[in-house]
C-alpha cells in the first residue's frame, strides 16, 4: 500500500481488472448491423409479420399447387376429342362433379374435387384463380423491377450531377407526374393493343408471356418510375455532400464508381421500401387493366380477367366475382402491410 504523503506509485492501481469489476464498471452490447436492427424490428411488428407470412404462402402455393392439381387452367373437362360436348361440367358449384366423374367414381376411381367448382366452360375455377393469382404475382414483381431500374438511374444520375442536368431531368418528371394516370395507362394499353406486338414477338421467347402483358410492362416502365426517382434524388442530394463522398472525388474516383459504392448502399432503406409499397400498386394496376379487358390474353387468366368474367353471370354465381376480389384484397392488403412494416423498421428517421 502507498503510503501517506509518499511520492511513490500505487502499485495495486494497475493491477488487471476482476470480470465481475469489468460487469460492474462496463455494460457492453454485442455488436450488431443496420440489418440485423432492422430484422429485429420488423419481427416485434406482429401486423407486418403476419403479412409477410401470407405473402410467401400465397407465392408458394401459386408456384407448388399446379404440380399436385390435375387440371389445367385451359382444360374445358366437358369438350373430349370425337365426342359430343358434355355440358353437365359447366357451371359446377364448389365440389360438385360432372356426369361421366360420377360414373368413374361409383366405379371406385378417385377424383379430385372442383374446390371452386367450374365456369360456363368447364374449367376448373380453382386452378384458375391460382394461375390467375401467379401472374398477377409476376406482373407486380418485374413491373416493380422495372421501375426499380429506371428510377434508381434516373434518380441517381439526376441527384449526383445536379445544376443544368437535374434540372432538365426533374422538369421531365413534373411533366409526368401531372399526367393522369388511369386515363394515359388506358390510352397507352390500347394503343399498344392496336400494333402488331404479337407479329414482332412471334417466335420468340416472349410469345408465351403475350403481348398484352409487355405492353403492361411498357405502361409501367414510362410512368411509375417517377416516384422512385425523386425519392432516389432526394437522398443522394442529401449524401453528395458528405465527407466520405468529398473524400473519393479528391482521390480521383469516377462518379459512376461513387453512385454505386458510396451512395446507394447508404440509400438501400430507400430502395427497399418504396420496391415494396411499389409491387402492391402495380398488382392493382394489372387487374384494374384486365378487368377492362387490356390485359392478359385469353385463355391465361388473372384475377382481374376472372372478375370482368364473372360479371357475365353474377347474379346466379356470385362466387366468382367474390373470389378473385378477395384474392386481390389479401394480397395487396398484405403487401400494403409489409410494405410499412419494412418502412418501420429499416428507415432510419423512424427510429432516432
Amino acid at each position: 500500500m502507498k503510503k501517506l504523503f509518499s511520492m511513490h506509485l500505487n502499485v495495486d492501481a494497475f493491477l488487471p481488472a476482476t470480470e465481475e469489476e469489468k460487469a460492474y464498471m462496463v455494460q457492453m452490447r454485442p455488436s450488431t448491423t443496420f440489418f440485423r436492427d432492422g430484422v429485429k424490428r420488423f419481427v416485434k411488428n406482429k401486423v407486418a409479420l403476419v403479412s409477410l407470412i401470407i405473402v410467401v404462402l400465397v407465392v408458394l402455393s401459386s408456384i407448388l399447387l399446379p404440380l399436385f392439381i390435375p387440371y389445367s387452367y385451359d382444360q374445358m373437362l366437358g369438350v373430349q376429342l370425337g365426342k359430343p360436348v358434355d355440358a353437365s361440367y359447366n357451371n359446377l358449384a364448389p365440389f360438385e362433379y360432372g356426369a361421366t366423374e360420377l360414373e368413374r367414381m361409383e366405379a371406385g376411381e378417385k377424383i379430385f374435387p372442383h374446390i371452386f367448382g367450374t365456369d360456363s366452360q368447364g374449367r376448373d375455377y380453382f386452378i384458375r384463380v391460382v394461375y390467375g393469382a401467379r401472374i398477377s404475382l409476376a406482373v407486380g414483381f418485374f413491373a416493380s423491377i422495372i421501375v426499380l431500374i429506371i428510377g434508381m438511374t434516373v434518380g441517381s444520375i439526376a441527384g449526383y450531377c445536379g445544376g443544368k442536368v437535374d434540372l432538365v431531368i426533374m422538369r421531365i418528371v413534373d411533366i409526368i407526374y401531372s399526367l393522369p394516370d388511369m386515363l394515359l395507362i388506358i390510352l397507352l394499353a390500347s394503343a399498344l393493343k392496336q400494333t402488331n406486338l404479337d407479329e414482332i414477338i412471334k417466335g420468340t421467347a416472349l410469345e408465351q408471356i403475350g403481348a398484352n402483358i409487355i405492353s403492361l410492362f411498357i405502361v409501367f416502365g414510362v410512368l411509375y418510375w417517377v416516384s422512385m426517382s425523386r425519392l432516389i434524388r432526394g437522398q443522394i442530394l442529401s449524401l453528395r455532400e458528405q465527407e466520405y463522398v468529398l473524400a473519393a472525388r479528391a482521390a480521383g474516383a469516377r462518379g459512376k464508381w461513387v453512385i454505386f459504392k458510396h451512395l446507394m448502399p447508404n440509400c438501400i432503406s430507400v430502395i427497399i421500401i418504396s420496391t415494396a409499397l411499389q409491387i402492391p400498386s402495380a398488382i392493382f394496376t394489372e387487374s384494374y387493366l384486365s378487368f377492362l379487358g387490356l390485359g392478359v390474353n385469353a385463355p391465361m387468366p388473372s384475377l382481374g380477367s376472372l372478375a370482368s368474367d364473372a360479371l357475365n353471370g353474377i347474379n346466379s354465381y356470385p362466387s366468382r366475382l367474390v373470389i378473385p376480389a378477395i384474392v386481390i384484397s389479401l394480397i395487396v392488403l398484405s403487401l400494403n402491410l409489409l410494405g410499412d412494416g419494412l418502412r418501420d423498421a429499416f428507415d432510419p428517421k423512424l427510429n432516432d
